[in-house]
């Protein structure tokens, strides 16, 4: 029999672990089936662009998979059984369960509202295609001089206003930040962001946490209100607890905890890639959620597994944050380079050459899914090893 590789998710990391795996192992040893709720490709890094407005390029899984040996599952997963080896999922065909001899986790992140009450009733968010296209259909409807709060600091938040108010100069686009604008950025590229802020006209609220979230303003941790006919929740990610849920050793942040070769440090014949991975990078510190650690670690868990089921020597990817890329609207940005500790470094690029490198990455980033198995080497690995169903390994 087949040994079966599961994909659970088709974003950034998934989508090319999926491609990957089919390019480099033999058909007549594995079956891939990648399993995702929604049938199109979701660009999550341009979220904020389809969330006020912008046209994004489509992209259909069943056309990015085809002719690659690639089985396409359209379904919501419900739940991990890793003792039992399946996956249970629902769908337009309704319950059901795939199971697996190789499980890769790959289900991304969602936002995170830390609790804060009056987020999950009245604010949006861009961390999904289907709230990011509800805030647009609500930002379509708001009229001249509405009032937009996003709320968080992070690259989300900031790219998110910056979208906004470049787009909509209608609007009275505010900011609140829990710390200080960019505090983590280099001193010459955060005064290029309040440059840009200043700009756009964008209003920062520093230093101001907020503890509710009303259907016409925010509360402050102070008891300030700030008026907002929409408020835009982007106070950082979770992860959904479908892991937790099925025994996986997780992290207290959700996070599948791996080894160094993204794979599960409870259940062997799981890996993990992407958001709901808690890998450790060469700094020694977590990854941080992003797409760019999306890449790494899935490139890290394919590799891992092509080695072991092929029976070859595991290679290490690396596994380093070089930087922040942030986008001020379609005509600024700004680079960030970091160094070993995750500490910026003093040069950064700003302006128009930081937003055609950044539109090249997106670029980039959009190919490599459309084309899951390019460039990558055309001979197809036959395995080492098959799978005894009842749980050991025994030789091909």
């Amino acid at each position: 029999m087949k040994h079966r590789i599961v994909v659970l998710g088709a974003g950034y990391a998934g989508a090319f672990a999926a491609g990957n795996l089919a390019r480099r192992l033999s058909p007549a040893d594995t079956e891939i089936t990648v399993v995702n709720a929604a049938p199109d490709f979701v660009e999550r890094m341009r979220l904020h662009q389809l969330a006020i407005g912008q046209d994004l390029a489509s992209r259909r899984l069943a056309d990015v998979f085809a002719g690659t040996g690639v089985r396409l599952r359209l379904a919501r997963v419900t739940g991990v059984d890793p003792e039992r080896r399946t996956v249970a999922v629902t769908g337009e065909d309704g319950d059901g369960e795939l199971a697996y001899d190789t499980l890769l986790y790959a289900l991304g992140s969602s936002v995170a509202h830390h609790g804060v009450p009056g987020v999950a009733e009245y604010a949006f968010d861009v961390a999904g295609r289907s709230s990011a296209l509800r805030l647009r259909e609500r930002l379509a409807g708001l009229g001249e001089g509405g009032t937009v709060l996003v709320v968080g600091e992070g690259l989300t938040g900031i790219e998110t206003a910056a979208e906004f108010a470049e787009s909509r100069p209608d609007l009275s686009v505010a900011l609140a930040a829990r710390g200080e604008l960019g505090a983590w950025l280099s001193p010459k590229a955060r005064r290029h962001l309040r440059q840009a802020f200043d700009r756009l006209g964008i209003t920062v609220h520093e230093h101001t946490g907020i503890e509710t979230v009303e259907a016409t303003r925010a509360i402050a941790a102070d008891g300030t209100p700030i008026p907002a006919d929409v408020t835009v929740w982007s106070a950082g990610f979770a992860v959904h607890p479908i892991a937790a849920a099925g025994g996986l050793e997780v992290a207290e942040t959700g996070q599948i905890v791996v080894d160094r070769t993204m794979r599960s440090v409870s259940h062997p014949d799981v890996y993990a890639a992407g958001d709901c991975a808690y890998a450790i990078g060469e700094n020694g510190r977590p990854l941080p959620m992003s797409c760019a650690s999306a890449g790494f670690t899935s490139m890290q868990a394919t590799a891992a597994i092509i080695a072991r089921l092929t029976g070859g020597e595991v290679p290490t990817v690396g596994l380093k944050y070089y930087g922040n890329h942030i986008s001020l609207g379609r005509r600024d940005a700004i680079f960030q380079m970091v160094d070993g500790g995750a500490r910026s470094k003093s040069w950064y690029l700003g302006g128009k050459a930081a937003a055609r490198l950044k539109a090249g990455v997106l670029n980039g980033a959009g190919f490599g899914i459309a084309h899951p198995t390019f460039g990558m080497p055309k001979r197809k690995r036959r395995l080492a090893t098959a799978p005894d169903r009842a749980g050991a390994k025994v030789a091909a």
